[in-house]
C-alpha cells in the first residue's frame, strides 16, 4: 500500500545500523591496544557467565544504583531489588525493555488507557509508567524501549520518592547504559527468526588516550510476528565520550536516537463470558486476527542526551553533577475496538460466532511532542565520629517537563468504521481528518533531598532520609471549530496546581555476618494529579495521592556465596486514591488502596556450570474504599471490596542454563501468572498463563551461536490488557542468532 511504503522506508534498518557500526569499527582498528589476558577472556575460556540479581557482596560486584544514589552493595538497600543483567538478556534473546522485564515476578504489562502508549508497567499492583529511569535520571518520554544500549536493568520495589521524586509507588525501573571502557572491543550480531524476524546490533568501544574512551552501540530490526499485520521497523544509536577515567574528575556525555515505525496491535474486544455473567474476557478469534486499520501506525522518534560530572573531593567526598535532555515525537494513530454489539441484539458472548458480532473501529489518533530537562547535583560524604561511620548523601534536583497533544479526529461515517469481527477487512482509514485540539501541559520540579546510613556497629545499619519537593503544573487549552460531520471537542481547561510534598524513608538492617543482610523499612511517595505531565479539569486541582510501604525481608548469599536467596514480605497503602464519587460525575480523593504480598528470589551458581535466575512474588491488592460505582456495562458494580486491576495473585519465573561442555550451553525457563482483573469492578479478566522458553548455543572465543524458542509450546494467551480490549501474546517464534566478537 502506499501508506504503507510511505512509513517505511525499503532500506532495511537492520544493515543501516550494522553498517555504521563497522564503519566505526574500521576507522580505529589500526590503532587498536591489545587487551590483557584478563580482558580477553571469553566464554569458552572461562566459567560460564555469571547472571547477576540481588548479590549481596560487593566483592561480587553486587551493587546498584538505584536505592542509595550512588553504587552501593545491594545488602545495603533496605527494600527489594532485583539486577537483570546483560548475561541474562542475551541469553533469552530480548530485544525491548519489556522482554527484560519478564524476568522480574510481580511485574505485569498493561494496555495504553486513553492517551498512554509506548511501554506501559506495573509494578506490585500499581502503574510505574512514569518511573523508568535512564543511569538514574527519570526517562519520561512515551516510547517502546530497546535495550540494544544497556548493560543492565535495575528494579527497585516499593514507595521510593525520598530518592526518586513524584511517583515510584510500586518501585523504579533503572536502565544501566553501556559506557565506554579502556580497553578495545566489538562485538557484531544478528538474528533472524521465523514470521520474518531480522534484528541487527553492533556496539564498538575505543579507547582514545590512556584516560578516556569511545563508544557507540547501533540496532536496526524489521520484526513480524504470529500477530497478523503487526510489524515493527526501528533502528537506533547510542554514543558516549568518556573523560579522566580512574582520575579524580570524570566527565561521561552520551546520547541515545532512537527511530520506531511500528504498525501497532491494539488485540481483541471484551465480551460477557456467558449469557448471565457479567464478566467480559477477549473474544474467541482466532490468535493471529487482527482487527486495525492497515494505516495505523506508532511513528516515534526518541532523542535524549545525558551529561555526567563527577569529581572526587578527597577520599570520602564525591560530587556529581547530572543533566538529562530528551525531546521526542510520536505520531500515534491506532484503533482499538470499541463496544460489540450482536446481529439480531442481545448480549454479545464468548459462544457467539464470531460472525454475528461487530464493533467500530475507535479513533485514536494524536501528535506527541515531548521535551524534558533535568538537572540533577548529588554530593556524598562518609564520616567518622562516635565510633560510627556516616555515609551521607544530599543534592538538589530542578527540572521542567513540557508536553504538547495535537488531538486529530475523523468524520469516518459509523458503518465504513464497523468491523465484523469473524470476517474482518484490512482497509485503510476512510474520511478526513481534522485538528480539534492542542493542550500544553507544563510542569516544575525543585526538590532537595537529605539521606544518611549510620554504621551503628559491625552487624548494625540505620538508614533514613527525607525528600522535600516542590512540583508545579499548568496547562494551555485551545479548540478548533470543525466543519458539519466531526464530532464536536468540549474538552474544558484545566486550572494550575502547586504543591510541596515531604517524603521520608527509614530503614535497619541486621547483618550478622557477610552473607546475610536482614531488614525492615519504611517507604513512602506520591502521585500528583499532573504526575504524567498532563492535565484534566476533572483530576488538576486534586491533591496528590499519598502512598506509604512497610517492609521486611533478608537477602541471603548461599553455597560460599555462590547463589543469592532473598525474600521479602511487604504491605502499600494508597491512603487517598483518586475515583469518581458514587455518581459517577466528580473526581475525588476519597479512596484507598491496599497490596499485601510477599516474595521469593534465587539468582547465582548451584554449581561452577549450572545457574538458575528465578522468583516468586505473592500480591493481593483491593480497593479497600472508595465512593466509586460503574457506568454503562459496569453501572451498579460498585468498586469499593474489589481486587486492585492487573495485580495477579501468582507470578512466577526461572531461567536456568547449564554448560554440558566447555563449547556447548544448554537451559530454558517458565513463566507462570495468575488470572487477574482488569478494571475496578472485577468485570473485566483475562486468564492466567504459562509459558515455556527453551535456548541452545554454542560458545567459542570469538563467536556465539545462539538458538532461542520463545513460547515453546504455543500458549495462546493474553499479557497486555485493560477494560476494553486485551492483546495476543506471539506465538512459537524461533530464533538463531551469531554474535563476533573482535
Amino acid at each position: 500500500m502506499n501508506n504503507d511504503s510511505r512509513r517505511h522506508p525499503s532500506i532495511p534498518l537492520s544493515l543501516r545500523a550494522a553498517a555504521l557500526a563497522l564503519a566505526f569499527g574500521a576507522a580505529h582498528a589500526q590503532d587498536a591496544h591489545p587487551a590483557s589476558q584478563d580482558e580477553a577472556k571469553k566464554p569458552s575460556e572461562a566459567a560460564l557467565p555469571e547472571i547477576k540479581a540481588t548479590a549481596t557482596r560487593e566483592r561480587d560486584s553486587g551493587t546498584a544504583t538505584t536505592g542509595a544514589k550512588f553504587d552501593t552493595p545491594v545488602r545495603d538497600i533496605p527494600q527489594s531489588v532485583t539486577v537483570v543483567d546483560r548475561k541474562m538478556i542475551d541469553s533469552q534473546a530480548a530485544a525491548s525493555l519489556k522482554d527484560s522485564l519478564r524476568n522480574v515476578p510481580g511485574i505485569t504489562l498493561g494496555a495504553g488507557e486513553g492517551g498512554v502508549i509506548g511501554d506501559n508497567i506495573n509494578l506490585r499492583g500499581f502503574s510505574a509508567r512514569t518511573d523508568v529511569y535512564l543511569d538514574g535520571l527519570r526517562d519520561r518520554g512515551q516510547y517502546s524501549r530497546d535495550v540494544f544500549s544497556l548493560d543492565a536493568v535495575e528494579v527497585l520495589k516499593g514507595p521510593s520518592s525520598m530518592l526518586f521524586g513524584r511517583g515510584s509507588t510500586g518501585g523504579v525501573i533503572n536502565q544501566v547504559s553501556k559506557k565506554p571502557e579502556l580497553r578495545d572491543h566489538t562485538e557484531v550480531g544478528a538474528t533472524v527468526g521465523t514470521d520474518d524476524y531480522v534484528r541487527t546490533t553492533a556496539d564498538v568501544n575505543r579507547k582514545v588516550s590512556e584516560t578516556s574512551a569511545a563508544r557507540v552501540a547501533v540496532f536496526g530490526q524489521d520484526i513480524r510476528s504470529t500477530r497478523d499485520v503487526e510489524r515493527l521497523r526501528d533502528f537506533g544509536v547510542a554514543p558516549s565520550l568518556r573523560f579522566g577515567i580512574n582520575t579524580p574528575t570524570e566527565v561521561t556525555v552520551s546520547a541515545l536516537l532512537q527511530r520506531n515505525r511500528d504498525l501497532p496491535d491494539y488485540g481483541f474486544p471484551m465480551v460477557t463470558s456467558n449469557g448471565e455473567g457479567t464478566v467480559r474476557k477477549p473474544v474467541n478469534a482466532a490468535p493471529n486476527v487482527f482487527y486495525g486499520y492497515s494505516d495505523d501506525h506508532f511513528n516515534q522518534s526518541v532523542n535524549v542526551v545525558t551529561a555526567t560530572v563527577q569529581h572526587k573531593l578527597s577520599p570520602m567526598a564525591t560530587l556529581r553533577n547530572r543533566t538529562l535532555l530528551s525531546a521526542n515525537v510520536t505520531e500515534a494513530s491506532p484503533s482499538p475496538l470499541g463496544a460489540v454489539v450482536r446481529t439480531g441484539g442481545g448480549v454479545p458472548t464468548l459462544n457467539d460466532p464470531l460472525t454475528l458480532l461487530s464493533a467500530p473501529r475507535q479513533d485514536r489518533d494524536r501528535v506527541l511532542h515531548d521535551k524534558s530537562f533535568s538537572n540533577q547535583t548529588d554530593l556524598v560524604v562518609k564520616l567518622q565520629g562516635g565510633g560510627m561511620q556516616h555515609t551521607l548523601t544530599t543534592g538538589i534536583e530542578i527540572g521542567r517537563d513540557e508536553n504538547r497533544e495535537e488531538r486529530y479526529v475523523w468524520n469516518t461515517s459509523a458503518a465504513a468504521a464497523s468491523v465484523n469481527l469473524g470476517n474482518p477487512t484490512l482497509d485503510v482509514r476512510s474520511g478526513e481528518r481534522a485538528l480539534s485540539r492542542t493542550v500544553t501541559t507544563t510542569a516544575d520540579t525543585l526538590a532537595a533531598y537529605v539521606n544518611d546510613q549510620i554504621d551503628l556497629s559491625k552487624q548494625w545499619k540505620l538508614v533514613a532520609g527525607v525528600r522535600g519537593e516542590r512540583f508545579k503544573a499548568r496547562s494551555d487549552l485551545t479548540t478548533y471549530t470543525l466543519p458539519s460531520g466531526f464530532p464536536v471537542d468540549t474538552t474544558a481547561p484545566s486550572q494550575p496546581k502547586s504543591e510541596t510534598v515531604f517524603s521520608p524513608r527509614a530503614g535497619v538492617l541486621f547483618q550478622p555476618n557477610e552473607a546475610q543482610s536482614w531488614y525492615l523499612s519504611y517507604g513512602t511517595s506520591f502521585n500528583p494529579s499532573a504526575e504524567t505531565v498532563t492535565q484534566s479539569a476533572a483530576t488538576a486541582q486534586l491533591d496528590a495521592e499519598k502512598n506509604r510501604s512497610v517492609e521486611a525481608g533478608v537477602k541471603w548469599d548461599a553455597l560460599d556465596g555462590e547463589l543469592t536467596l532473598t525474600g521479602a514480605v511487604f504491605r502499600t497503602d494508597k491512603i487517598n486514591a483518586r475515583s469518581r464519587d458514587g455518581a459517577g460525575s466528580v473526581q475525588v480523593t476519597a479512596g484507598r488502596i491496599r497490596v499485601d504480598g510477599f516474595e521469593l528470589t534465587a539468582a547465582g551458581r548451584i554449581t561452577p556450570t549450572w545457574q538458575v535466575f528465578g522468583g516468586y512474588t505473592y500480591l493481593d491488592g483491593r480497593i479497600l474504599q472508595s465512593p466509586e460505582i460503574g457506568t454503562g456495562v459496569d453501572a451498579n458494580i460498585a468498586a469499593q471490596g474489589k481486587r486492585t486491576p492487573n495485580t495477579p495473585r501468582h507470578t512466577a519465573t526461572l531461567w536456568t542454563t547449564a554448560r554440558i561442555s566447555p563449547q556447548w550451553e544448554v537451559g530454558g525457563g517458565v513463566l507462570v501468572s495468575a488470572s487477574r482483573w482488569l478494571n475496578n469492578f472485577e468485570s473485566a479478566a483475562v486468564d492466567g498463563y504459562t509459558r515455556f522458553d527453551a535456548t541452545l548455543a554454542y560458545l567459542q572465543k570469538d563467536v556465539e551461536l545462539r538458538l532461542n524458542l520463545q513460547n515453546l509450546s504455543d500458549k495462546h494467551y493474553f499479557e497486555v490488557g485493560n477494560g476494553g480490549r486485551a492483546t495476543p501474546i506471539r506465538g512459537r517464534t524461533a530464533l538463531a542468532s551469531v554474535v563476533y566478537r573482535f
